[in-house]
């Protein structure tokens, strides 16, 4: 039901957009939306949320990532700026209605997960 695109290869220092659209689920302005991502052989990790009108990021992203959500367009967009090698990873929308801000930054608390898009930073 989340589809997330935009992934690709970068140079260190370059700029990405991932996109993430829904199908058969209607966001709602209380719906959060987020991104997580996986590097190979680490754990899933927290990247950013909107969080009602609110949105969060971690410490790594900060100044970096800026998210975004159109709930006209069903969609929630990451816009990458500066990325690193570090940044490399498969990068998943997730969604979810109804959560409480302690448990916004929990992979396990999103119910609608995408398929993952992959960004590789590398010269």
């Amino acid at each position: 039901q989340l589809q997330a695109s935009g992934g690709g290869l970068v140079q260190p220092g370059g700029v990405l957009r991932l996109s993430c659209s829904a199908s058969g689920l209607t966001f709602r302005s209380t719906t959060s939306m987020a991104w997580f991502r996986q590097a190979p052989g680490k754990e899933r990790e927290f990247v950013s949320v909107i969080w009602r009108t609110r949105t969060f990021y971690a410490d790594s992203v900060k100044g970096r990532f800026t998210i975004s959500r159109d709930n006209n367009k069903n969609t929630v967009d990451l816009q990458m700026i500066n990325l690193k090698p570090e940044d490399t990873a498969l990068y998943y929308c997730a969604a979810d209605n109804g959560l409480i801000m302690s448990s916004i930054t929990e992979g396990t608390a999103y119910y609608y997960w995408g398929q993952g898009t992959l960004v590789t930073v590398s010269s």
